[in-house]
This record gives C-alpha cells, structure tokens and sequence, in this order.
C-alpha cells in the first residue's frame, strides 16, 4: 500500500459526509435536514467573509472551516443531547489522527495541525471560522423557521449567543431581521414585504 493510497480511501470516506445528516435538526421536526457536507460548504463561504471583514486571513479561515467537522466521517454527527449519554464528544484531533495515519506526512501534519488550530481557537482565523460555523447554524435555522419548522428557534438563539466577533454579530443581527427570500426579491426588483 502506498502513502496515496491512504489520501484516496479517505476522499472516499470524506464522501459520506455528503449523505450524513445534521442530527440536531430531527428534534425541531425537520424531517430531511441538511448534510454535514452542505453545512461544511456554507461554513467555510461564512468564514472567509467574516475573516476578510475581521483583518485575518479568509483563505486560511476557509481552509479551517471545509475541515472542521471531518471528523463525523467516523463519529456521525452526535447532536448535544447524545454527548450528554456518550460523556461528551469524541476528541477531533484523536479521530484525525486516525484519519490520517499512512498519508504523506507532509500532509497529515496539515491536516492535524488545522484541527488543532480550530479546536484550540489558536487563531483568528480559527475563530473566525468557529463564528462561522455557529452564523450557519444560526441562518440554517432562520430558513428551516421560514419553512414552518417554529422549534427552530432554539438553535436561532443558542447559535446566535455563542458568536464571539464583531463581524458574526454584526452579520446575526442582519440576518435576523430579513427574509430568507429577500435577495430574490430584490435582484428581481421587487418590494420587501
């Protein structure tokens, strides 16, 4: 086997992550929530903006957002009610560090280093995108809300409190006050309602 090999297995494995479903979401009655993987794109697309808009670094913010919640390849998205039972959640940079076990070194020191960084909020940039991943929360909420789902606003107001820079808060409290469908309207050049 050789070092590719490894990197290959795990850009398969990095796939599932695709069909992996934001369990959280099932308690406020969403029947098909979003996947880890379209709330890891999000985030990061959050991330390099708050960063820019923050004086750090939006490629590097990004680059610790798309990597952030790699891990539930192998531990699933274990929502805070299941931590509870399972005495909290499994280590990120362990899970990593099984992950990337025979790649290139050259890469998985990458890899445990950017997980490290996020989870040590090291970094502006790192948190930076921390924000970023509770800002999508937050507007995952606010459409799930505009869609009929009323128990969302549990997330909306626990993601909205634990946003740290001036930038997430700023961009909370816009987010909060519009419509999820305002943009359309208004590159169609139609009123608010």
């Amino acid at each position: 086997m050789t070092e590719l090999d490894q990197v290959a297995r795990f850009l398969y494995e990095a796939g599932t992550l695709k069909q992996s479903r934001r369990t959280g979401w099932w308690m406020a009655g969403v029947r098909d929530p979003e996947s880890v993987a379209e709330h890891a794109w999000r985030t990061s697309l959050i991330a390099s903006i708050i960063a820019k808009l923050e004086g750090a670094d939006p490629a590097r913010a990004a680059f610790l957002a798309v990597w952030h919640d790699s891990q539930e390849t192998r531990t699933g998205d274990v929502n805070h009610l299941g931590k509870k039972y399972l005495g909290g959640e499994a280590d990120p940079q362990a899970v990593t560090a099984d992950q990337t076990a025979g790649m290139p070194e050259v890469l998985a020191s990458t890899i445990r280093e950017l997980i490290g960084e996020y989870e040590g909020r090291e970094s502006t940039e790192a948190v930076c995108a921390r924000d970023a991943d509770k800002l999508e929360c937050m507007l995952q909420g606010i459409e799930y809300k505009a869609q009929g789902y009323e128990l969302a606003q549990r997330w909306i107001d626990n993601s909205r409190s634990r946003l740290v820079t001036k930038t997430a808060n700023d961009l909370a409290d816009q987010l909060l006050g519009m419509d999820p469908l305002e943009w359309l309207r208004a590159v169609l050049g139609e009123k608010s309602s």
